[in-house]
């Protein structure tokens, strides 16, 4: 339990005025709540002696009052102390689990599944949302009001009745402590089947199309039951032992009663003891049960926070395969592009993706990346976004090693349509508008990026043209039209570098010709690089690489490559001749 302090540390430290405001508020609390029974027990024992009168009840009813007022103060004053630092936590581990996210690699989202990061950013952040709020509370009430309800119970009433009557304690610590290290492994177990389930809802939300497409919903349906009844079992696991903390408590705290009226009762008898401190020993008793009750609480809390800030911990701890630069190089411009003797080489993968792949790409060239699928087009293009560490070889922009320029400069300079379109659930204007480096952008602006998109005429088919909603993954769109929308976020900041990796896939023959010219005509003196199945696509391009294996096994312009007789020539009038047969019908 001492654990959840030290890996919260960092947050107690900045929080320090915070806490310690909540914690003298507490003891002052808690010395206002032991007054009043003190103040009964003293009032029938005047009673007892005869010497209640009207103005000693008055009296007495002025201080009851006016500790409950001043009492009630206090106790919003720390409850909005403590338990607003458990929303700054929270916000503060989820802003940095953010960041974290946002930092990381592809390699990091193929290790993790989306559910289980999900099931981090809520569940795991709000038990540890609890620890610093009401795990806090309980923490204080197990130790400070129970210590403050003992030394009052010790020096103002009979230490021999405290005594007898806290012999019990023990066996309670004991079993709690049992109980707080079977909820950690068990909650765990939990937390690990809750991001499974949340995993599988995704996949199911994502894939209904296809699920409905081959009759599946009844498969689905069956495992997502199994999925759900494991979450259920794992969390009927903890609530079996989170269940036994009130019995042992209330076992505990009945044995106390027992102990307390029995003894004290023979107190009384022997001439110990007056009435009247029996009575408020006996409400002491009844306010020690919660300090006793709290302190189950606070191991199941502390236990499913030190999970959580396990499971946290353990994902903040991964660092992202591609390292900053330490000095990065910002004043430099987006110039000549060589790959010298690059070879790389997925994790999972069994051999080298690409293999000392050579090339050099002047400004303001376009670039033709053709070959079967799985011949490391994808893969050419990644490497000069960074997302996987360089292995072999170097990648110089303007003479420059890449991973020496500063990555937010390098980014800038690209435009990126990526094979898998990912379309925000949001209008199309401001899924166009996402390209901006300001996400602010002009009519004009608007309107040149739709055009060399040939999304134009589209927009005049759609319900709200430019502000129709997309939809889910754009999921109200056709994939010919969530292309061209990705392919004008792409174009809107005029990017030095253009990067389409097979952008064209979903689009008709005259279409696919018209972004084409558009791009040519739009672009001019600006470095394009287009990897495409679809020969038509970059037969105008300035140089064309083909690739094998991972290597480059044709290199030249079009007619060069036509002139070999190789791979892309006999793909060429293969595409060609299916092209004429498609529009003869």
């Amino acid at each position: 339990m001492i654990s959840v302090f030290y890996k919260l540390g960092w947050f107690f430290k900045q929080e320090w005025k915070r806490y310690t405001l909540a914690v003298v508020l507490l003891i002052v609390s808690g010395i206002m709540e032991v007054l009043p029974p003190m103040i009964v027990g003293k009032s029938i024992d005047t009673i007892h002696r005869a010497g209640f009168t009207a103005e000693t009840l008055a009296w007495t009813l002025i201080q009851l009052i006016g500790i409950t007022a001043i009492a009630y103060l206090v106790n919003y004053f720390w409850g909005m102390k403590l338990f607003g630092a458990s929303f700054v936590v929270e916000r503060m581990m989820r802003s940095r689990l953010m960041r974290h996210f946002l930092k990381m690699k592809p390699s990091f989202y193929e290790r993790n599944r989306t559910g289980e990061l999900m099931a981090l950013a809520t569940n795991d952040l709000q038990a540890i949302s609890q620890t610093a709020g009401f795990g806090m509370m309980t923490l204080m009430d197990s130790t400070l009001w129970m210590a403050t309800l003992l030394v009052t119970m010790t020096v103002f009433v009979s230490w021999k009745l405290t005594l007898a009557a806290v012999l019990p304690l023990p066996i309670m610590a004991v079993l709690v402590s049992l109980y707080g290290k079977w909820i950690h492994k068990r909650f765990m177990a939990a937390q690990k089947a809750f991001g499974d389930m949340n995993d599988g809802v995704l996949e199911t939300i994502s894939g209904i199309r296809v699920i409905r497409a081959y009759v599946q919903e009844r498969a689905v349906e069956r495992k997502f039951s199994g999925v759900t009844k494991d979450v259920l079992d794992k969390n009927v696991a903890v609530a079996r032992i989170e269940a036994l903390f009130e019995p042992t408590t209330k076992l505990v705290t009945g044995a106390s009663y027992l102990i307390g009226l029995g003894y004290g009762a023979y107190l009384v008898f022997r001439g110990e003891l007056t009435i009247g401190a029996l009575v408020a020993f006996n409400v002491y008793l009844g306010m020690l049960i919660w300090p006793m009750f709290a302190i189950g609480e606070l191991i199941n809390v502390m236990q499913r926070g030190s999970a959580s800030l396990d499971r946290v911990g353990n994902t903040l701890a991964c660092e992202p395969d591609v390292t900053e630069p330490a000095d990065p190089v910002r004043a430099v411009q987006p110039g000549t592009i060589e790959l010298k003797n690059v070879t790389f080489q997925y994790p999972s993968s069994p051999a080298p993706n690409l293999k000392n792949v050579t090339l050099t790409v002047h400004p303001g060239m376009t670039l033709g990346i053709a070959g079967r699928t799985g011949s490391g087009k994808t893969t050419l293009i990644r490497q000069l976004l960074r997302e996987y560490p360089l292995q072999e070889g170097e990648i110089l922009i303007s003479g420059l090693p890449i991973e020496k320029i500063d990555p937010d400069l390098l980014k800038s300079w690209y435009g990126y349509v990526p094979q898998e379109h990912f379309l925000f659930s949001r209008s199309i204007r401001d899924n166009i508008a996402f390209g901006s480096r300001t996400g602010q952008v002009s009519e004009e602006e608007l309107a040149r990026a739709i055009a060399v998109s040939a999304l134009k005429k589209d927009l005049e088919f759609l319900p709200d043209g430019l502000d129709t909603m997309v939809g889910e993954k754009g999921v109200s769109l056709s994939g010919g039209q969530k292309q061209r929308v990705s392919i004008a976020r792409a174009l809107i900041a005029d990017p030095p570098i253009l990067l389409l990796d097979d952008a064209l896939s979903a689009v008709d023959a005259r279409t696919e010709a018209e972004i084409v010219a558009n791009i040519k005509q739009a672009r001019a003196g600006k470095t394009t690089w287009i990897a495409t199945h679809r020969l038509s696509a970059i037969q105008h391009a300035d140089w064309i690489v083909v690739l094998e294996e991972g290597r480059i096994a044709e290199q030249g312009t079009h007619s060069q490559l036509m002139k070999l007789g190789g791979w892309y020539k006999e793909q060429f009038e293969l595409q060609q001749l299916e092209k004429k047969e498609t529009e003869s019908g």
